[in-house]
């Protein structure tokens, strides 16, 4: 009978959250540069020169990959002769494992996790709970998956009870345009088919555990429905045209898992999960011999990638900007800001806006006039950062706060990852604002043009405070201008008629 002892489990947990953290996997980095090296659209092709140079400095300084670290999902197989050497539960080892890889002092990761979550969101402080799906086997092993997934791919899962006689390949290509740029593609997409509500979902998410290996698949060829669904799926995905960072361009997805399970007769549920450009996941097992041993990748297993020459990018000094240059600026151009630079997102902005609506004044370091404020959380600093990674999250989730600020504030510009509603947009137009968008993906790489940052309002909101960055060179895209064009509409459209060989009408 193998014992397996409660100091090695929680031990194996938490080393496996800090190498997750850093270490992207072999297969995505080969898949994503591949897909580089095929990639025709410049800014696409930017976008994923930015993830794979932040991939090797992650690698290279045991830093986040992301600033979103991730709720932890575990999928336990723990055999049925396998005997605990421990006081606590299997799911008290797997939390405490969390908390002391999220507590860990040379790379803290974010804690993004809060309870209460229909009322009054508390962080918990260490990333704890974890989502933990157990199931017992025929076996002497603890088999153990472990996932953290991040929000901006997270909020993304959709699910459907499609009739028997439906196309499911017709939902998924119906469905993912809907998604936007939130789950910071080129990623891979999980589907779920059958069993029963919550078990298509469950499939989804299990299904993108699995290594990449699309391109193994279609040397051989397809063996079941399955797997013809994730050929057909690839392809047609890839041809709407999407892109990095929803830019436009050629690859969209890196790869799409599906897992299915019987279903009732008169059912087809189907769901769809994304894993977005930090995807994270290893897996391990236990046999009772100690701790888990996790392979150490080595640097060659990165591709030396250049990032695109500054020289065509437009340097704009923050603390000068005025309205009338902004309106120079065009979607897709790339800018280098330098200068001093806010912060806020979600919880900020819903502080700001009550104050606003109340008719009291902001805090007093909080001038918005001609100022650019950043949708950022960032995982704290360690060592002589100014501050850790600190990569976009998803505007849209600010889109309700947008009128209101630039309207009473005067802000002229804000900061985030993936598209705008068009309610937002119509408002940045009226004001003469504009929104520049910065890699997600590439948290790291962007804390480099950080030179300095303080909390200047709003302490006890941790993550979510208001920070001020001074920032030198931090590259950013133009993505909505003050004419309200965005290129989250033209960029796709552009690639997904080229890609259908439409010749492109040119101005």
């Amino acid at each position: 009978m193998t014992v397996v002892r409660e100091e090695d489990f929680v031990t194996s947990i938490s080393d496996a959250l800090q190498y997750i953290s850093y270490y992207h996997s072999p297969d995505f980095i080969h898949a994503l540069h591949d897909a580089y090296r095929r990639e025709e659209s410049p800014a696409a092709r930017d976008a994923m020169a930015q993830i794979l140079v932040n991939s090797r400095l992650c690698a290279e300084g045991h830093r986040p990959i992301c600033q979103d670290t991730g709720i932890v999902v575990v999928f336990l197989r723990v055999g049925m002769a396998v005997r605990w050497a421990g006081s606590q539960s299997v799911a008290a080892m797997v939390n405490e494992g969390v908390r002391r890889a999220y507590l860990d002092p040379d790379n803290p990761l974010r804690a993004s996790v809060v309870d209460d979550p229909a009322g009054a969101r508390r962080n918990t402080g260490d990333n704890t709970p974890a989502v933990i799906h157990t199931e017992l086997v025929p076996g002497d092993q603890v088999e153990v998956t472990i996932a953290a997934k991040g929000g901006g791919s997270e909020n993304k899962a959709r699910f459907a009870v499609l009739n028997p006689s439906d196309s499911v390949a017709d939902w998924v290509l119906k469905t993912v345009p809907t998604l936007g740029a939130g789950w910071c593609p080129p990623g891979i997409l999980g589907i779920g088919i059958g069993g029963t509500p919550e078990k298509a979902m469950l499939l989804a998410k299990q299904s993108l555990m699995a290594p990449i290996d699309i391109q193994a698949l279609r040397q051989r060829g397809a063996h079941n429905s399955a797997e013809e669904l994730r050929l057909a799926l690839y392809d047609r995905v890839n041809a709407l045209g999407i892109g990095a960072q929803g830019l436009g361009g050629l690859t969209t997805v890196l790869d799409v898992k599906v897992l299915d399970h019987p279903t009732h007769a008169a059912s087809l549920p189907v769901a769809l999960i994304p894993n977005c450009a930090a995807t994270r996941h290893i897996h391990f097992s236990l046999d009772g011999s100690g701790p888990a041993a996790l392979p150490v990748p080595k640097l060659e297993d990165w591709p030396q990638v250049a990032l695109a020459g500054t020289a065509q990018a437009r340097r704009v000094d923050l603390d000068t900007v005025t309205p009338e240059e902004a309106r120079g600026w065009r979607p897709g151009e790339t800018l280098l800001l330098s200068g001093r630079l806010l912060t806020g997102r979600d919880a900020a902005h819903k502080r700001l806006t009550d104050l606003l609506e109340r008719g009291e004044p902001l805090p007093a370091d909080v001038g918005l006039r001609g100022r650019f404020i950043y949708y950022v959380g960032p995982v704290a600093a360690v060592r002589d950062e100014a501050v850790g990674p600190a990569g976009p999250t998803t505007a849209t989730r600010m889109d309700k706060f947008t009128d209101l600020l630039l309207e009473k504030t005067g802000l002229l510009g804000m900061i985030g990852k993936a598209e705008r509603g068009p309610a937002a947009i119509e408002s940045i137009a009226r004001h003469g604002a504009v929104y520049l968008i910065a890699t997600g993906g590439a948290a790291y790489l962007v804390s480099k043009a950080i030179r300095s940052a303080r909390v200047i309002a709003f302490p006890e909101l941790g993550m979510e405070a208001i920070h001020e960055f001074v920032v030198e060179d931090m590259p950013v895209t133009v993505a909505v201008d003050s004419r309200g064009e965005s290129v989250h509409e033209t960029g796709p459209a552009q690639w997904r008629a080229r890609i259908a060989g439409i010749p492109i009408k040119q101005e």
